[in-house]
């Protein structure tokens, strides 16, 4: 019998890998050891910093969850690499509030 999804949440890369860890390599299929080794090699904090950094991003700079996931996966250098994320959304934001996130994510980067 089919399971039936209760609600869907994006999750970050790094929460992804966390979670098929502690399912154990064994226990997984073909496109779940891909999926973990996909997840191995890109993702840029580990599961507890991107939880965290997620949270801080829709709280302390309004954005939509599903933007700052993509944002922690991918952990943007650049406010033109910001704005990728945020273009989607068709709405712009203030060059100010994209240096401050930039900084922010720096902040983040220095503690790996």
């Amino acid at each position: 019998m089919p399971r039936k999804a209760l609600r869907e949440r994006p999750i970050t890369v790094p929460q992804v890998k966390e979670t098929l860890e502690a399912i154990g390599e064994e226990q997984l299929n073909q496109f779940q050891r891909r999926t973990l080794d996909y997840a191995a090699k890109f993702s840029k904090v580990n599961s507890d910093m991107a939880e965290t950094l997620v949270d801080k991003l829709v709280k302390q700079f309004e954005l939509e969850e599903e933007e700052a996931v993509q944002i922690a996966n991918c952990m943007p250098e650049s406010i033109q690499e910001i704005r990728v994320f945020l273009a989607g959304g068709r709405r712009m934001m203030e060059t100010s509030k994209l240096e401050r996130m930039l900084a922010f994510l720096d902040e983040y980067r220095k503690r790996q």
